[in-house]
């Protein structure tokens, strides 16, 4: 199983609307980056990722799971981009703040911390046991 980072400005998309969507989760869509959009078609059923609160909190605050894989994002109009479905697994005991996340150099790496624009990045298993023990988990 792979390991995701999801960014998501509270006052678009919190982490309380992925709860509230419940088992049938949601779309991740609205990603414009080539970048990112590989990393989204990557994506497995059943993958995890850090739910992440960006600009406003700056802290991973949950753990969503793929429901459903890559297929094309109807906010698209060039047609080019496309999108995976999500749920929320659980919440983060204590959220782990980006602030955090620098201060662990063992985290020195993690592309939160080096290309933190990247709306959908991967996480290494070794960053994702990190991160989840400072979350409490």
């Amino acid at each position: 199983m792979a390991h995701w980072l999801y960014k998501s400005e509270p006052s678009t998309w919190s982490w309380d609307q992925q709860v509230a969507a419940g088992e049938k989760g949601t779309s991740w869509d609205g990603v414009r980056n080539h970048q990112a959009k590989q990393n989204l078609m990557a994506m497995r059923l059943g993958d995890q990722g850090f739910f992440y609160h960006s600009n406003e909190g700056k802290a991973v605050v949950g753990i969503v799971e793929v429901i459903r894989e890559y297929y094309p994002d109807h906010t698209d109009e060039t047609g080019k981009f496309g999108m995976v479905d999500v749920k929320a697994v659980k919440p983060l005991p204590r959220p782990v703040t980006l602030e955090a996340i620098k201060a662990e150099e063992r985290l020195a790496k993690m592309i939160l911390v080096t290309n933190s624009r990247l709306s959908v990045q991967p996480v290494t298993d070794e960053e994702w046991d990190i991160v989840c023990r400072m979350g409490g988990l």
